[in-house]
Parts: C-alpha cells; structure tokens; sequence
C-alpha cells in the first residue's frame, strides 16, 4: 500500500482522472491511498494570502514560505516516513526508474507549486524536486497526477496482470526503451497482415523478434536510451 499526500490550492482537482481505471479501483480497495490538503488551511489572516511579490522585483508572485513549510512539518510530525516532493522544472527528471523507487516508498507528499514560483526557504525545507519534462506548466497539479499514476500502477495488486509490467515500455523486459509493435485480431486488416512469427505460435522465435523490434523502434525514435542502457556485468 502507497499514501499520496498532495499540498495544492486547487484540492477541487483532485482525485480527477486518477479516480477511474487501474488507479482508481486500487483507491476504492485503499492498495493506494490519496489525501489533498489545501495550502490555504496553512495560511494566518482572514485574507489566507499564499503567495506575495518578488524580493528585488519582477514578475510574477511567489508561494509565501510560512504556509508551505507549515504543511509539510504538520504532515512529517505525524508520518515521519513521508517523502516530500516539490512538481518543479528545475527538479530531477522523473522516468519509469524514478516512478519504481517511488513504489517503494510508504507515503509521499507531492507540492504543487503555482504563480512564479515557490520561495527558496519552502524549497529548502521540502528538500527534493522532480520534474516531468523540460516544459512549463502553470502548475504543478498535473505534474503530480502523472506521478501518481506512474508510480500507483507499479504498486504490487494494483495492475491486475503484473507480468505485463514487465513488457511494456521502458521495462526491464523491453531493455528500457520502447516494446515492441502490438497487434490483435483481425490478422488481417485492409491489406496489412499481422506478422506470421506472431500467429505461429513459436514463443522462443516471439520472444527474439519482439526483442529486435523494441532494440530497432527505440533507436530509431530514442537512441539515446540505446546508449544509456545498462551492459551486461552491470556498466554503462
């Protein structure tokens, strides 16, 4: 079982299109559990302001350091294991290897950043950040939805057929590029047949040519992840 704590001031986003498929049923069975707490119940005043102008100007707002560090001190006083995450463009680069050690982990709190951005003492007291991709969004909601997915559905019990796990992209048995072409019936479709290795029924001749295709596909679109794919004995 996986705890996803998230800090917004959108919590009216959540559960969203977490809430249907494969994560969705581990919701409603608690396999993975979702809390959203609204940044604003950490704020003092009538106005619950959450953010203020840039120190040394420009523009934009930024999120205030006292609400932001006052959540995450109230959830780390009563989950002590819980790993704080802070959606940003400048954190580490999330991928299936990051989405893997994630399922690992007991309860996490993922920090939506807004507006210009978050002040550095917020940053500092979080102490990690990961970022889905070199773009900005206008905020980190939909950062943590995709975390959340991608890490969920690698929770053991959550993906009813684990062993698809284990073929699709990005996996192991895919040699962390992309699988292989997928086909099903009809085996023929205007013209265009489903390959014969694959209907006749050869399990060893599959294996080898959905091997080649994933080596082939994942140079011609990603060589780079060719060339970062582990070596036998363990070196890169």
């Amino acid at each position: 079982m996986i705890r996803f704590h998230v800090l917004t001031i959108f919590p009216e986003v959540f559960p969203g299109p977490l809430d249907v498929g494969v994560v969705g049923r581990a919701l409603a069975v608690g396999d993975v559990e979702l809390h959203v707490h609204d940044l604003r119940a950490y704020t003092e005043g009538r106005h619950r302001q959450v953010d203020d102008v840039p120190f040394g100007g420009g523009a934009g707002m930024v999120f205030k350091p006292e609400p932001v560090i006052r959540a995450v001190r109230a959830l780390r006083e009563t989950e002590p294991e819980t790993r704080c995450i802070l959606l940003s463009p400048q954190g580490r680069q999330f991928d299936q290897g990051v989405a893997r050690e994630l399922a690992g982990e007991r309860s996490i709190l993922l920090v939506c950043g807004r507006y210009q951005g978050v002040d550095q003492r917020a940053r500092d007291e979080i102490g990690e950040e990961l970022s889905v991709g070199d773009y900005v969004l206008s905020g980190g909601e939909v950062a943590a939805m995709a975390v959340m997915e991608a890490t969920a559905r690698l929770v053991p019990g959550v993906v009813g057929s684990p062993e698809s796990l284990g073929e699709e992209t990005f996996s192991d048995g895919a040699g962390g590029g992309f699988e292989a072409p997928l086909y099903t019936r009809p085996a023929d479709f205007e013209g265009r047949s489903v390959p014969a290795v694959l209907r006749e029924g050869n399990h060893a001749a599959i294996a080898a040519w959905r091997r080649n295709e994933s080596t082939q596909r994942t140079g011609l679109r990603r060589p780079d992840l060719i060339r970062s794919a582990p070596r036998p004995g363990g070196t890169t």
